[in-house]
């Protein structure tokens, strides 16, 4: 088998993040990484089961490149599909050769010396219920200037309708310690933004016990270098006033604050396991809008949920409007392999999910345009992530994690990663557009 690798990764950021140190301790064990699977000895698929089209999406993948299997090359499904899977992925693809859930990454160099002797059937799968995260310095992040650090692997939550706990296992978290070296590393190799990662990010426990999920928070704006940090996602029921208290005191902390609720309605959040009510949430909230820093808000919303009434939707409905999200995002809801939800009667036709679905988005939309339209003529800091020639504009994102578009009288483009001061000029229900500003 040739030492030269190609890898597709699926879903999320915690995905695109695994991605990164799959590929860093690939090429610390002397693979070389192709853009194009024809020139690949190993093809990788890092995958979701998060939706069930993700899921489909990566079967139709492997069953168009079986082709390859005669030229010599190995195959390997890695992450959540893997994990929901197992080695059912053996029958259904028989010429996959390791399949490997993200629980097992930290063993890829074993599984990898055992693929290029020959063996046709390896698995990392019974990992779920360790103690051990996936830490390594050989990381190939993609972006020079904003990098993730995993804080916290697994979920304990159990929400009846995600498969996440079965897929990644367990809680567990890195010691603080451990993250903070990595976030200095970062901070010499030049990066500016650090995201703190994790499925539930603020259920982080720290295994030595010396710093709450806020005070990490903190240590890790006060790294010098480093300009902004973000964390996603955040779970409302760890979600405690010591993080806006530290959000409100170090200021490089991004004023955003991503809080999925998934329903306004009690009787719903009861019925998905969430184990918080419309009050308790609606409590967070309001630490949130009392903090001295104005702090932007997001949502997750799953609309559809078996037994969803029209009085629930107005419930999630009138959430949206008295919160006032900047931004939510909002999916019918599917059912996936081994959640509790599977069971119950998924009575609620696609068409009227999507009805339903296209209601929350138009009448968020509606906030969104009030929501953005107070920036109008605001001065804001932009991180510079890319150029758009035809419309010769720059392409930035706020502290606020909101999409500037802006113009700059300079002949010479500010480079990707550079920080400029912005004037706002016009709004969107999406974006922001402003000039650029000279600071003497």
């Amino acid at each position: 088998m040739s030492k030269t690798f190609y890898i597709e990764t699926f879903g999320c950021q915690m995905n695109a993040h695994d991605s990164e140190k799959v590929i860093g301790t690939l090429e610390q064990q002397g693979y070389a990484r192709v853009q194009d699977e024809a020139d690949a000895g190993l093809i990788l698929y890092n995958t979701c089961s998060i939706r069930d089209k993700a899921e489909q999406k990566v079967f139709h993948r492997l069953n168009e490149y079986k082709k390859m299997q005669g030229e010599g090359k190995k195959f390997a499904v890695l992450g959540c599909v893997a994990q929901q899977e197992g080695e059912k992925i053996f029958d259904r693809a028989p010429y996959v050769s390791l399949v490997s859930g993200s629980a097992s990454y930290r063993n890829l160099p074993g599984m990898l010396a055992r693929l290029e002797a020959g063996e046709q059937r390896i698995t990392g799968l019974d990992d779920r219920q360790t103690d051990e995260t996936f830490e390594t310095e050989f990381v190939a992040r993609t972006n020079p200037h904003r990098g993730y650090i995993t804080i916290i692997e697994g979920c304990d939550k159990f929400c009846a309708y995600c498969v996440v706990p079965y897929t990644r296992g367990k809680e567990r978290s890195r010691a603080a310690n451990s993250v903070l070296d990595e976030a200095l590393r970062m901070a010499d190799q030049g990066f500016t933004e650090i995201q703190l990662l994790g499925q539930n990010v603020n259920s982080y426990h720290d295994p030595s016990q010396k710093m709450s999920f806020a005070e990490l928070l903190a240590a890790v704006g006060s790294v010098p270098g480093i300009k902004r940090v973000r964390f996603t996602t955040s779970h409302p029921r760890d979600f405690t006033k010591d993080i806006v208290d530290a959000i409100d005191a170090v200021p490089t902390l991004c004023d955003h604050v991503h809080l999925p609720v998934q329903s306004g309605s009690t009787a719903i959040l009861k019925a998905m396991n969430r184990e918080y009510t419309r009050e308790w949430y609606l409590e967070r909230i309001s630490w949130i809008k009392a903090a001295k820093r104005e702090i932007s808000m997001t949502s997750d919303i799953i609309v559809g949920f078996p037994g969803e009434t029209d009085e629930d939707l107005e419930d999630t409905a009138t959430l949206l409007d008295e919160v006032g999200y900047d931004q939510i995002f909002a999916f019918k809801y599917s059912p996936r392999p081994n959640t509790p939800a599977v069971t119950m009667a998924d009575s609620i036709p696609d068409e009227v999910k999507a009805a339903r679905l296209q209601v929350l988005l138009e009448r968020q939309r509606e906030i969104q345009k009030r929501s953005y339209a107070r920036h109008l003529n605001e001065v804001m800091d932009v991180m510079v992530e890319g150029h758009n020639h035809q419309r010769k504009q720059v392409v930035g994102r706020s502290s606020q994690n909101k999409t500037v578009n802006f113009t700059t009288s300079d002949l010479i483009l500010p480079a990707l990663g550079n920080y400029q001061t912005v004037r706002i000029t016009q709004t969107f229900p999406n974006s922001l557009v402003g000039e650029m500003l000279r600071v003497n």
